[in-house]
């Protein structure tokens, strides 16, 4: 009878092991997955950057510096890797991008070519896609890291190599340059 409650008691436990360990397996894939659907909409932000930029090149040829630093902030972007580098290249690419977006404040045939409002639009949408993208992901380490280091999770998942997840947030000085109002100068 005592060897049929140990077995009994055994197997709950295995058991209970088994759910908590899927439960971080299932928390830390949906962290990749948000991970990699922020890669994808970065990705079609960055295809658009360089058609932005010809759009722009054809009306302020003479704004150059703001066209390179775009250009800069882009290529930086795409080579970032992890949540913490992709965050701080993505805010300056936000802050180069709010920058260009403003000189079509001071050229009147650009703000009205059909093109550069299209590209200007999509751009919007990508913005708003990468947001909720990032929340998502936020939300989603949240879950696993809280899931991580409570109880139960805490007795398995470092033994079991589960690391925590980073966030994707950007650096205080990018985050204050992007709420900053775009400077047009000439």
């Amino acid at each position: 009878m005592a060897l049929l409650v140990f077995l009994g008691l055994a197997a709950a436990v295995g058991l209970w092991l088994v759910g908590v360990y899927n439960g971080l397996v299932t928390l830390r894939q949906r962290c990749r997955q948000a991970f990699s659907d922020i890669s994808v909409q970065l990705k079609q932000r960055h295809d658009l950057v360089p058609n932005l930029v010809e759009t722009v090149k054809g009306y302020a040829t003479h704004e150059r510096t703001t066209l390179e630093d775009v250009i800069r902030a882009r290529n930086a972007a795409v080579a970032a890797a992890g949540p913490e580098a992709k965050g701080a290249a993505e805010g300056a690419l936000t802050g180069a991008l709010s920058r260009l977006i403003a000189l079509s404040e001071a050229y009147p045939d650009l703000k009205a070519n059909q093109n550069f409002q299209q590209l200007q639009s999509e751009l919007a949408d990508i913005e708003n896609k990468i947001s909720a993208a990032r929340r998502f992901l936020n939300n989603t380490v949240a879950e696993y890291n809280a899931t991580r280091e409570g109880f139960p999770g805490f007795l398995i998942a470092q033994r079991l190599g589960f690391a925590p997840e980073a966030y994707f947030n950007l650096e205080p000085a990018e985050q204050k340059a992007i709420e900053a109002a775009p400077k047009v100068q000439f």
